[in-house]
């Protein structure tokens, strides 16, 4: 048959290492995030699901493949603060605190998003969640593809969320171009959401940070 990409095996999955991601293996999703494409990936929590946020095709699919109503917005991971700028309209000194605190961690920043963004992305709002996972690959990915990737979970709408790569496969199949495969995820609370457009934060959801160490950060 035709010659496949290198470490692609069935079902788009590649092997990677969770703490040190061969750029090979990152190059092969970034591709796929180039193509349009839908690929799953490692986070410090569950699995996600990236698309490149600007293409109204990709997140019609990243939706499709979901069973997802529109009007949910899809949350962004990004590799860095540079990066995060490019996705919002203005970075707060709410923002700035926040970030500088629990940056890599599962807390999400609420800001007013780009214009570059596509609408559907946003679930019809003007805003979009955005953080810097704790988690290489998933940083890797953000970081090579150049531009904050979405990173809404790896289930259909109603579904557990998938914890590893072949929990993605068995939910997902070949809607997913490419799954990197960096072993288990490590499970616990969602991100901690909160809005950090105003002079003062605000909880959206409760999550795996305090909303007190929160609070105390911008005192």
């Amino acid at each position: 048959g035709p010659a496949r990409p290198p470490l692609l095996m069935a079902h788009g999955v590649v092997a990677v290492d969770a703490d040190d991601p061969d750029p090979a293996a990152i190059a092969v999703a970034v591709r796929a995030l180039a193509a349009g494409e839908v690929v799953a990936f490692p986070t410090d929590t569950l699995y996600g699901l990236a698309v490149d946020p600007r293409r109204s095709d990709a997140v019609a699919r990243l939706f499709a493949l979901k069973d997802r109503a529109a009007g949910a917005a899809a949350p962004l991971v990004v590799s860095d603060v540079p990066q995060a700028t490019l996705a919002v309209r203005a970075w707060t000194p709410v923002a700035r605190r926040l970030a500088g605190r629990f940056w890599p961690g599962p807390l999400s920043l609420v800001l007013d998003a780009a214009p570059a963004l596509d609408p559907g992305a946003l679930g019809g709002g003007a805003t979009v969640a955005l953080r810097v996972p704790a988690h290489p690959v998933a940083q890797a990915l953000a970081a090579a593809f150049g531009y904050p990737i979405t990173a809404t979970s790896a289930n259909r709408s109603g579904a557990l969320p998938a914890a590893d790569a072949p929990a993605v496969v068995a939910a997902l199949g070949d809607g997913v171009a490419v799954v990197l495969d960096g072993g288990p995820a490590a499970g616990g609370r969602p991100s901690t959401i909160v809005d950090a457009r105003g002079d003062r934060p605000r909880l959206l959801r409760a999550g795996a940070v305090a909303w007190e160490w929160v609070l105390e950060s911008v005192a």
